[in-house]
């Protein structure tokens, strides 16, 4: 028997460098096995030679080869508002266990650096990612989703006083870290249009992006200058989700508009964008948020809304 990094070691003579450094969870070892210029009889050799190379590790039940060949590109989705208070770092995690349930492999960033909440919203806020060959192994949140954030990195409660390259470097090791075989990466990003969002665009170059905004005229405004921003970076607007559209009253069963009605939709409209639907104001929504346990992860009317708009960004990575 023998220990991780021996392992690693000798796995890398074995395959003269052609395999990642393992990742091990829940006692399987997985291995990204790289197999340019290999023809299938010479892959299936090499897989055979780690499964049964005579190393066994501590904890490692099974050891499981993906192949580059099998692997997707990381792709990226920025989910932004232009304005704060809109819901959309509650969108986000329940998009991305929504995406999760609907068979996209999916990992969720917290780009919001200075006001990080994903560590919360996914029930990780006691996890601590490890560092291996200089990039960040993610944690995991609700449903076993890879994810990432400033709040698994620095004491909480701590205030973050950093200038915006600082920042930038942050969310350059959020974004860059060990993804493994993830296929779409869920971006919440911080409100506004300033260094954070331009790192995103221009360094990371996000697959699309979805604009966030409940249905008032202030919020509505602060969106569009978020569209504006990834317009001039030449990211697609992959829609317009309206957040906190209608209250039902949990007594009576009425159902009102404090925020108003259809503005998003109406956006949408102006924009030529995607209008992908509207996920209600309610209790539940929040009271499950609180305790990390976001409501795409069960079922009823809620669960309901997320799949929906889920369902709708699935037709979308077939084409992007």
């Amino acid at each position: 028997m023998t220990d991780l990094a021996d392992f690693t070691a000798r796995l890398s003579a074995l395959t003269e460098g052609r395999a990642s450094v393992p990742r091990v969870k829940d006692g399987v070892m997985t291995l990204v096995l790289d197999v340019a210029g290999l023809g299938p009889a010479q892959r299936e050799g090499l897989a055979a030679a780690i499964r049964e190379g005579g190393l066994t590790v501590p904890g490692v039940n099974e050891v499981r080869v993906v192949e580059t060949a099998e692997r997707k590109p990381l792709r990226i989705l920025a989910i932004a508002s232009g304005k704060g208070g809109v819901g959309k770092s509650t969108l986000s995690a329940n998009l991305a266990v929504a995406l999760h349930r609907l068979g996209v492999k999916v990992g969720l960033v917290d780009a919001d650096i200075y006001g990080p909440s994903q560590a919360k919203l996914m029930g990780s806020e006691d996890k601590k990612p490890v560092a291996q060959d200089k990039k960040l192994v993610p944690v995991t949140g609700v449903a076993d989703i890879p994810m990432l954030s400033m709040a698994h990195l620095v004491e909480p409660g701590k205030a973050l006083a950093w200038r915006g390259p600082m920042a930038g470097n942050a969310l350059g090791q959020l974004i860059d870290a060990d993804w493994g075989d993830t296929e779409l990466l869920v971006v919440d990003m911080p409100p506004g249009t300033g260094d954070i969002q331009l790192s995103m665009v221009q360094k990371h170059k996000p697959a699309g992006a979805l604009i966030v905004s409940t249905p008032q005229d202030l919020a509505l405004i602060d969106a569009t200058r978020a569209v504006s921003l990834f317009d001039q970076a030449g990211v697609p607007i992959v829609g317009v989700v309206e957040n906190m559209a209608g209250y039902a009253c949990p007594h009576c069963g009425e159902v009102s508009d404090p925020f108003g009605q259809g503005g998003a939709e109406h956006v949408a409209g102006d924009l030529s964008a995607p209008f992908l639907g509207r996920i209600p104001l309610a209790i539940d929504i929040r009271r499950r948020s609180d305790a990390g346990d976001p409501p795409a992860a069960g079922e009823g009317a809620h669960a309901d809304a997320f799949m929906a708009i889920a369902r709708k960004l699935t037709d979308w990575l077939k084409t992007a």
